[in-house]
């Protein structure tokens, strides 16, 4: 059985936010990200996938508790995998031998996971990705649950749009100081 999840309230909240919040850089926001909540709510794993606009694929940024077989079983269509969840909300696969909406459903099978649930990770109505987690034994997800999880899906948009703001500027700055002029003293002359 999933190992009992931690209370949900606006501790935990606050707790995870904090973990995923302190980071630097995207990587480190999506190791913070699928550790913390794997160990958190008791999961089998959790993987953070952003979405590739030019190819319409979910690119693993992170995972925790999946081995590297299941992960490497392919590339995540995100037209075919649990795809309802970038344009509908979440989706919670209760059991994953019967879900056609499962891309991989036997490498599932074999991985040991029992239930899927994908959050739509959005920003101003556009999906960045999806937060999928993985369940050893069945879940039922609870609407509390389904609440609690689209709240962190949401301050990970946020956290993952501030640093790619905070890099584009720091970018900006950089080539502005390559762009800058070097100013030179002027030369003095003996009349002045």
């Amino acid at each position: 059985m999933r190992r009992k999840m931690k209370e949900i309230n606006y501790e935990t909240l606050g707790h995870i936010s904090q973990i995923i919040s302190s980071a630097k850089n995207p990587g480190d926001a999506a190791t913070h990200i699928v550790h913390s909540l794997t160990e958190m709510l008791g999961l089998k794993g959790c993987a953070l996938l952003l979405l590739n606009r030019r190819s319409k694929k979910l690119e693993l940024a992170d995972a925790a508790g999946l081995s590297q077989v299941y992960l490497g079983k392919g590339p995540v269509s995100a037209d075919h995998s649990i795809a309802q969840s970038l344009r509908e909300g979440p989706v919670a696969i209760y059991n994953v031998e019967d879900d056609p909406r499962l891309q991989y459903p036997q490498e599932a099978k074999a991985e040991g996971i029992a239930s899927i649930v994908s959050v739509p990770i959005m920003l101003r109505g556009k999906p960045l990705g999806a937060l999928r987690l993985y369940s050893g034994q069945p879940w039922e997800v609870t609407q509390t649950e389904m609440t609690f999880l689209q709240a962190i899906a949401e301050i990970i948009a946020l956290v993952l749009d501030n640093l790619r703001l905070t890099h584009a500027y720091k970018t900006a700055i950089e080539v502005l100081k390559v762009m800058r002029p070097v100013i030179r003293p002027k030369r003095r002359t003996l009349t002045e």
